[in-house]
């Protein structure tokens, strides 16, 4: 029986590209029956990179246990953020980079977490220390995800040991960094091509802040003016989201990828928080300023889950 390997859901370049990276390990392992799939439709960016690279898209599942009893999570641990049917299979193995909460299994696993930019640079280490082969083709993918992650390493999760791995990868594959990461991130960055629900859900995970259901998206972008004009439309759909899936509170941020700041849009309980968690406040616009903010995962989750539980 097939063991899947997948990402979180909304999954982001890193998370497909980390699936796909994680599969290949398996396989140079000796694990053969495996396969890389995600938890959703890939967005532009990853699509840039899959077309760039010449690799097909991986298969979408909603559910695994009426496929295989077995599966492996790379870029993601909590069970909210996974395969709907988590709890029905077992989890062989995780590779992440992320805090770990909401997770348990009955059965032992292999489980790597390291708190460095990507999933795929986590990845990468371990190629090395098997002495594995990482193809072209794989290792533009992995840059994919290490860019996208750390924006061109522009981003305050970034660590040297992306700094010294993706101009490596970036030899491998035969790019110039610079040139490809910009060409890829910018091509996720076309608000014109996205419906109000791509910009809100697009890249948004589920985190549990003392006891609230706090969902948190996040879209790259050039210029914020193109979310500034939609943004009636954006907050009706963040408003029917929350309300559709019961979250206590919902927030987008916007990300300027090329002066690296951001602007918050919210919608629920518990604004107070937000202002607190960023010492800022909700302007007339009711946009709250996020300067210098890029990363969900370090500059937004930890402030709000400390604002949560005050």
């Amino acid at each position: 029986m097939t063991t899947l390997i997948f990402g979180h859901q909304n999954p982001d370049t890193d998370a497909v590209t980390s699936a796909m990276s994680f599969a290949e390990y398996q396989k140079q392992l000796g694990n053969t029956d495996v396969e890389a799939v995600a938890l959703g439709e890939v967005n532009a960016e990853t699509a840039f990179a899959l077309n760039y690279f010449k690799h097909a898209t991986p298969r979408v599942i909603k559910t695994a246990a009426n496929e295989t009893d077995t599966v492996m999570l790379v870029d993601h641990n909590e069970f909210q953020q996974s395969v709907a049917d988590i709890k029905d299979v077992t989890i062989a193995a995780v590779v992440d980079h992320h805090r770990i909460a909401n997770f348990e299994t009955a059965a032992p696993l292999f489980y790597r977490a390291e708190p460095i930019g990507s999933c795929n640079s986590v990845i990468y280490e371990m190629f090395q220390e098997k002495g594995f082969t990482i193809s072209p083709q794989l290792a533009g993918l992995m840059a994919s995800g290490m860019i996208s992650d750390t924006l061109l390493l522009k981003s305050p999760t970034t660590t040297d040991v992306e700094r010294k791995v993706l101009p490596e990868l970036a030899k491998i594959a035969g790019i110039d960094l610079q040139e490809y990461g910009l060409a890829m991130l910018k091509a996720g960055t076309n608000l014109a091509a996205k419906s109000d629900m791509d910009i809100v859900e697009g890249d948004a995970k589920s985190f549990d802040m003392g006891g609230s259901s706090v969902r948190i998206g996040q879209v790259n972008v050039v210029d914020l003016n193109e979310v500034y004009e939609r943004q009636a439309a954006i907050e009706a759909t963040m408003k029917s989201e929350a309300e559709k899936n019961g979250y206590d509170s919902f927030l987008l941020i916007a990300t300027n990828i090329l002066d690296s700041d951001s602007t918050g849009f919210f919608y629920g309980k518990n604004e107070d928080k937000l202002e607190a968690a960023f010492n800022q406040k909700f302007d007339a616009d009711h946009r709250i300023a996020l300067p210098g903010v890029v990363s969900r995962k370090k500059q937004v989750v930890p402030p709000l889950q400390k604002a949560f539980e005050a």
